[in-house]
Formats: structure tokens, sequence, C-alpha cells
């Protein structure tokens, strides 16, 4: 009996053992060939893929074409899941892959048809452009020829990867888009309901301006002087929610008159969502165009050809969100004849699509105006920029050859993706900023939704004379997703959700507080986590306990050593931020409780409620206090015992010591197939990091949310710019480039933007 035991046991063991080899096998050949020579036909001239320690492509083509061709090669290589799911999210294709559990979010994609937009785009472009496009997806496709297996993400989901096309690299445009202006498209219906529901004073109320405004050129809009609205007691109902991540980032510039060297200093970080891998993709390409020899570096982003921020020696970009306005909800009347001043038609569309596990019946209605969506039992057409055929070009490619600031402002006004604050600087120490990307013609933006008759034809056309700052007196260029443009500009360009401006702010003082510059300096101001804009709620809950010293005397020592910054060992800081954060959800919950009953997303109008929230707190009218509190003191005093017991039990603790913001706001850079897998979380995922940030300061940082890249250059001196990434160049987790660069980022590392000597060569033959 026991030999019998004995027996199965080594049985199972080496079958185990078998399979473990088996699987280990098939990954293996599913990590890419980085050395040796591969034959390739749409190449005009051999070209070469190296990679130095970091996994860095470094491209040497002899043209543009076949840069791109090259650069979707190691895209592919690398990157493939990630651009087969971001192609798939915009187009409203991931249930196939993945099943039901999509359905919904691909419905929601489906929307915006933009696999039918991206068709419409592409047979439309100038010809050079659908050539990049096409050449692009060849090297994409080459390489998954090349592949010995799958890569693993299509071995446990038992799906095959399908072949790229020109239109694929579109859809990875329009899931930015999704990204960066989603929130807008909520927003302004939330604007809507709250006017609806509260009457014309709530609104301006709620959006009010605030003390924190950074406008390049110094102007301020005039504070709210109107009344506390009142509010109905009917609508005080319970409501929790958070505001939208502060998607966008910080970039800023300083000429040559505050360098040492005479050449312009930009940074860059862009804010998103952080996973595994990462959104970008260190690149560098080398071809010869126009007869004139180019070299361009930064960060790509796959599913792409070209690099998106960086530098081409002569002059460096980046980008943050505008957050101008490229949204018109269009409000349809029930009554649809032709009697009606405007003609009105709307119809049904079937769009029937296929998940994995079924046919999914779907139908869309549509109107001239736009796909329509019920809301509160109201038609709304949707009008967005990312509906206009002059939605995406490749004109961003054009920046290799700018030579100085003003042709690239030329270059970036042809520019069309989601729109972006471009900060430029060059070799020469000049420096600009303006917005580059696809924005509407339309010059009388509104909050609120409008009647069909409002609607204005200018849609038709992107604008064509956006504004522009270069060379400013001061020698500086901020921004950080808040108002760029002037109050004179706004009425033309609107509000689409800026920052409330906390954060511009802070850089912009920052920029001030020296007369010149080193990329030391500038890595300083981005990793900047002082809490200033926290400070006068950390005076509030700190006057309000000390009305129970015995009570709270751990709470107000803590208070008390809360170190002034988003630090992580700061117990303070976590007991403020969250604070604040439940004392608005209460106070405002009777508006965004009505809104999300009727089927209003409201979270979007908290970004923007900090000086209405103040209003309340200084003012404090007894329409507004929460209901089960005859004062307001006892108000904040529950909202603190409240705050304190959901601290406790969301982090299984009874101990105020173990709330530290570096527990609480813990970075997390998760593979999105992580929590499917938990024995493999330690392998899939990224090193867990102590928060360090938060979202109202230049060290933007929540726990998937943060700088997706940091970026410090001076044009013509490139030996000592610096490009951190929060991950590494390859998805496959067995790949030696899979966490490369990632320490470095969490420990606030200066990582070189140029590659370093060559790890692997691989050279790309023209096929015979």
């Amino acid at each position: 009996m026991f030999k019998w035991i004995k027996g199965l046991f080594f049985s199972v063991l080496v079958f185990g053992l078998l399979a473990l080899a088996g699987v280990f096998v098939v990954l293996n050949q599913s990590l890419p060939q980085l050395d040796g020579t591969v034959q390739s036909k749409p190449l005009s001239q051999p070209a070469k893929l190296i990679r130095d320690d970091l996994g860095q492509a470094v491209i040497h083509a002899a043209t543009r074409d076949d840069a791109a061709y090259t650069l979707g090669y190691a895209h592919a290589q690398d990157r493939f899941f990630q651009m087969d799911i971001q192609r798939r999210v915009a187009a409203g294709e991931l249930s196939i892959w993945v099943g039901k559990r999509a359905i919904e979010t691909d419905k929601k994609a489906r929307f915006h048809q933009f696999r039918t937009r991206a068709q419409h785009i592409l047979s439309n472009l100038p010809a050079p452009q659908r050539r990049l496009l096409t050449r692009y997806s060849q090297g994409v496709n080459d390489a998954l020829l090349a592949f010995g297996s799958k890569p693993p993400e299509y071995w446990l989901t038992d799906f095959e990867p399908a072949p790229w096309s020109p239109e694929d690299s579109l859809l990875v445009v329009f899931s930015m888009y999704l990204d960066l202006q989603g929130g807008q498209l909520e927003l302004d219906l939330a604007h809507t309901g709250v006017a609806r529901y509260f009457g014309p004073q709530m609104l301006p109320f709620l959006q009010q301006s605030s003390s924190y405004q950074a406008a390049l050129d110094g102007s301020r809009i005039a504070p709210y002087s109107g009344p506390v609205p009142p509010l109905d007691e009917a609508n005080k109902a319970p409501w929790h929610g958070s505001p939208p991540p502060e998607v966008g980032s910080n970039n800023w510039a300083v000429s040559g008159t505050r360098t040492h060297s005479g050449s312009a200093m930009l940074a860059n970080d862009m804010h998103l969502g952080l996973r595994v891998p990462t959104t970008w993709y260190r690149a560098q390409l080398n071809y010869t165009r126009n007869a004139t020899p180019v070299q361009v570096t930064g960060v790509s982003l796959p599913g792409l050809p070209g690099i998106v921020v960086g530098t081409n020696g002569h002059v460096a970009w980046g980008f943050t969100n505008a957050n101008l306005d490229n949204v018109d909800w269009v409000a349809l009347p029930e009554d649809t004849s032709r009697s009606q001043p405007y003609a009105l038609s709307t119809w049904q569309q079937d769009d029937h699509f296929t998940s994995k596990d079924a046919t999914v019946e779907h139908q869309l209605t549509l109107s001239q105006y736009g796909p329509v969506r019920v809301i509160d039992n109201q038609r709304y057409a949707l009008k967005w920029v990312a509906h206009q055929p002059y939605a995406i070009n490749l004109n961003i490619a054009d920046m290799d050859l700018a030579q100085n600031v003003a042709a690239a402002v030329e270059v970036a006004h042809g520019i069309r993706i989601p729109l972006q604050n471009m900060v430029i600087a060059d070799a020469a120490g000049a420096i600009a900023w303006t917005p580059a990307g696809a924005l509407t013609g339309r010059s009388k933006p509104t909050a609120t939704a409008i009647t069909p008759d409002q609607l204005s034809a200018q849609w038709a056309a992107n604008e064509t004379n956006p504004p522009v700052i270069m060379q400013p007196e001061s020698g500086r260029i901020w921004t950080a997703n808040s108002r760029v443009v002037s109050t004179g500009q706004l009425n033309r360009y609107g509000d689409g959700g800026y920052a409330l401006g906390a954060r511009a702010q802070q850089i912009r003082d920052r920029l001030f507080a020296r007369d010149t510059f080193t990329i030391s300096d500038f890595y300083q101001i981005q990793l900047d986590n002082e809490a200033r804009f926290l400070t006068p709620w950390h005076e509030l809950l700190t006057r309000q306990l000390q009305q129970r010293p015995n009570e709270f005397a751990e709470e107000l020592n803590a208070l008390a050593n809360w170190q002034h910054c988003a630090c992580a060992a700061s117990v303070g800081y976590t007991l403020v931020s969250v604070f604040r954060q439940d004392v608005m959800n209460r106070l405002l919950s009777p508006v965004m409780h009505t809104l999300s009953v009727h089927g209003y997303q409201p979270n979007g109008l908290l970004r923007q409620a900090e000086p209405a929230v103040w209003q309340l707190i200084n003012t404090e009218p007894d329409d507004w206090l929460p209901p089960g509190y005859q004062h307001w003191d006892n108000f904040y005093l529950g909202t603190w015992r409240a705050t304190k017991a959901r601290l406790f039990e969301h982090h299984n603790t009874d101990q105020l010591s173990q709330l530290t913001w570096g527990k609480v706001n813990q970075l997390r850079v998760a593979h999105p197939f992580a929590t499917t897998l938990p024995l493999l979380q330690d392998y899939l995922n990224m090193p867990a990091v102590a928060g360090f940030g938060d979202r109202f300061m230049p060290a933007v940082q929540q726990p998937a949310f943060g700088a997706s890249q940091r970026l410090f250059v001076q044009p013509g001196k490139l030996d000592t710019a610096v490009l951190t990434l929060p991950g590494g160049q390859s998805g496959h987790p067995l790949s030696s480039f899979y966490r490369t660069g990632f320490k470095a980022y969490a420990e606030g590392d200066a990582t070189p933007l140029l590659p370093g000597p060559a790890k692997h060569t691989l050279r790309l033959e023209v096929a015979e």
C-alpha cells in the first residue's frame, strides 16, 4: 500500500513538473527574438532594432516609413497585448475576448461608433500618413508571425490575437479620447441636471471661481458674489462618491535666460492610470527625411507610429490635457414633426455584436446631431469633437523636422489628437504654449445642454486660430489642467472641466522662487508634495477636535506632526485628506444624490466645488446642515468620528498610527490579469510603493494613478536629459525588461533619456 501511494505521489510530482516545464517552454517561445537577422518585404532598405539595458528601442532606418515599420515590429514584440486591449476598448470589441463581464463596457463604447469613424478618417488622411500607418501595421503583423508562441495573455484566455490594421491605430487614439475627454461628456449632463432640479442659482454657486487661479497671463475670474442657494429639506439624502482622477498632467518650461546653458528647459509628466505594462514605450527613431538626418527620442504609444512626447534635439515638447470645451449635448424635443423650425430625424440602428459567450442584441439611436442617449426621460444627442472627421491625423509625426519654437507651433496647429496644452522649448532658448489637437470651431460653448436651434454650424470645422503665448517676458510657462487661457478667451473656449488650479499655482510659485534652473531643480518641482492646498482643512479639523482634547488627544498629536506634506510617514495628512472628502460628500449629498437617482454621473462636479463648500463652512446656513445635527460644530465632530471608523474598518486596524499616508495611498501598479491569478500577483505586479503625493500638488499620486512618465530635457544638451517610467518596456513577465526602470521611478531617481550601449541588436534585412 505504501509503495503504491509513494509511486502515485512521484507520478503526480513528475507529471506536475512536466506540465510546469511545458508551460515554461511555451511561455519562453512567446518571448521575442532580440538578436540576429529577420527578413522583411515592406522595408525599402535594411534597418536595425537595438535595445539597451532598459530595453529602450533604438531604431536605425533609411526613411520614416521604414522607421514606422520597425517601431511597429518593436511594439508588437513587447506590447501587443496592450495594443489589442486599447483597440478593442475603443471599438467596443472587448467582450469577444473576455466575455460577458465586458458587455456593458462594449455597449458604452459602441455608442461612439469609433471603428466606423476610424475607417472614414483613414480613407481621408493624406497619402503619406496612410502609408505610414500601413508600414507600421506591416511591422506589427510581421512581428506577430515571428513569435514561436502567442503571448501569454492569449493562452490564459484561450484567444487568438488578430492581425493589426491601419484603422486599429486610429482606434488607439480614440481610446485616448475616452480617457482624456470622457469626463467632459458626463460633466455637461451633470450641469444640466443641476440646473433642472435646483434652479439657475445652484450651478454658478457650485462651480464658482476660486483663489486657485494660475492662467499664463495672470488674469483672474472675479469671485462669486451671490448668496448660498436655499436647499429643499426633502432633498437631503446620503451620497458617497469621489472625484474623478486629475487626468491630464503637469508641464512647464523656462527660457534660456533661466538656465546656465542658454538652452530652454522643459518638464512634462502626464497623469494617467498606472498599470502593467505602462502606457508609454521608450524609443528613439533615427532616419533621413527631406535629405535631413532625424533623431527623435522620447515616449511612443504602442499602437501608433512616432514619438508622442520628446525631443528631436532642436526642440522638445510635452502635453497636458487642455480641458477646453469640446462637447455639446443637444436636448431633442419629443415632437419630431417637420413643422418644427428645425428638421429632426432619429432612427434605430441594429448593432448586434458577438461576445465570447453569446450574440448581444444591441441597438443605437442616432440623430442628425449625433448618437442619442436617454437620461432622466430626456433624449440627448451628443456633439463631440471626437466624432468629427477632423478628430485624428498623424501630423504630430512632423515634429521630427521642427528646428525651433516657431516651426513647432506651426506643426502644433495642424495636430489632431485629444486636445492638449502643448509646451515647447528649443535649443536657442525660446519657449511657447499653444493648444494642440482637435478643437471645435464653434464659438459659443455652454455648460449645459442646448436646443437644436442653438447648435452652431461651426462644429463642421476645426478652430483655425488657436491662442499662442511665445517668449513670455517672465521666461516661464506652466500648465496643469486648470485654466490657461485668459478670462477674455474663456468665453470663446469654455470650461470643459478644468482642474481647480491649486496644482498649477504651486508649480507657478516654484518657478518664480528661483532665477535659474537645472534638471535637478525641475525634478524637485515634479516631486513637490507640500500640502499647501489642505492647510485650511488641517486648521478646520484641528480647531474642531480641540473642543474635546481628551477624546481626540491622539488625533491632535498626529495633526500637530503632519509634516505639512503628503509624506509616507504622515498620519496627520491622512486624517485631513479623508476628513475633507467626507465633509464635502456630506454637504453636497443633497445635490449629488438627486442627480445620481435620476441617472446623471455627478462626480465631476467635485473637481471645482471647493470654494462652494468653503462658503457653506464660513456661512453655516441652517438649510444645508446635514440631518441629525443641531449645530455645525456637532456636524464636524460627527463627521470626524465616522471618518475615523471608516478608516479603521477599511484598513483593518484600530490603531491611528497604522494610518500613515504611505499605507493609505500606497502605489500599486498592477497587471490587469493579476486579480484572476492571485498566486502570480507578486510576479505580475510591480512592487508596492509607499504613497507619496496626492491630487492637489505637483507630485500627483493615487494608488493606481499618477505620473505615467517624467521627462526633463534641454534641447541641445540631451546628455543631461531624464526620462523615467513606472514600469518596464516589455509586457511579458519572463522578459528581463518587465520591471526595468520602475525602481528608479519609485525612488525618484534620474534615468537618462538617451539610450545606453546596445545590449541586443536585431537586423531587419530586405527580403528578396
